[in-house]
């Protein structure tokens, strides 16, 4: 009598972390090793959570679910697409959002500094009117709405297909009557409104680092990514019109990753408080309205 094999997720899991190192990925678009890459994509199409804790890599794979996985797999190893675009899902501030070519993956710290409402550098209670510039799949924006319920968010981004993908995410996360999707590049066609908050996660990958990048990352808009030869061309453009949208005691948030080195050469006279995150990131920095207006 044939006995019926079955694969547990748990098993499934190291087989495919094994393949997923064979292969010799890189990561980075959600997680940083094969272990998890493996464990996101069968938990995802499993329909598992990990909050069900240990039990969950008991659960044992149905047939489809068996040949979806090891396909989704082998896409992964001979494509070189990140996770996140084969299936449609990016994890932010705890929420899902659903992600394809348009935009990039979210991977930014500052979703710790909106889960934490941006205490200690704002009083939460008294912000009215966030701006977030650059929004991509709009998991900024969209976070920030549903971390301030009493305020209005601007979502900007010069790409209409990454606003398209925004107002996916905006109507799933039920936000978008809070929440103001906006064509623009940066501030050119805002109207005069004033922010107690302005965040960005613009692009900042000089050109060095473009060329240098790894398949992954190629498959990625590089819209959302190339800014001139020092990584700053975005950010230049930020600082020196950030001033005229913020609110007297209004704040930029601005994440700059690795360039930032060439910004402090760059603006060697602004106050840059750098931002700490205990659960890894760096580069992120602050500037109030009076740090910034001095390069009116």
């Amino acid at each position: 009598m044939q006995t019926l094999q079955t694969t547990m997720a748990g098993e499934l899991i190291d087989e495919l972390a094994g393949r997923f190192r064979d292969a010799g990925l890189s990561y980075g678009h959600g997680t940083d090793n094969p272990d998890d890459e493996a464990a996101w994509l069968v938990f995802s199409v499993l329909g598992l959570s990990f909050s069900d804790g240990p039990s969950a890599y008991d659960r044992t794979a149905t047939p489809t679910q068996l040949e979806r996985v090891r396909a989704l797999a082998q896409r992964r190893a001979d494509e070189r697409r990140p996770l996140a675009y084969l299936l449609n899902e990016a994890w932010f501030c705890g929420l899902k959002f659903f992600v394809d070519e348009r935009v990039l993956v979210p991977r930014s710290p500052i979703a710790e500094l909106i889960v934490d409402r941006f205490e200690p550098w704002v009083d939460a209670e008294r912000v009215d009117r966030i701006l977030d510039l650059g929004t991509g799949s709009g998991c900024i924006a969209i976070a920030s709405t549903l971390a301030f319920p009493e305020a209005r968010v601007d979502a900007v981004d010069v790409s209409g297909d990454a606003l398209d993908v925004a107002r996916v995410n905006a109507e799933a996360h039920k936000v978008a009557d809070r929440l103001t999707l906006i064509q623009s590049d940066f501030f050119t066609d805002l109207e005069a409104n004033h922010y107690s908050l302005i965040v960005t996660n613009p692009p900042y990958v000089d050109r060095a680092d473009m060329a240098d990048r790894s398949e992954e990352y190629r498959h990625e808009p590089e819209l959302g990514l190339a800014s001139g030869d020092d990584g700053l061309d975005a950010t230049r453009v930020i600082l020196k019109q950030a001033s005229r949208f913020l609110e007297d005691d209004g704040i930029l948030v601005c994440e700059v990753g690795n360039s930032r080195p060439a910004l402090e050469d760059a603006f060697p006279r602004l106050p840059f408080t750098w931002l700490e995150f205990e659960h890894g990131g760096e580069g992120v920095f602050l500037l109030n309205k009076t740090d910034l207006e001095s390069l009116d």
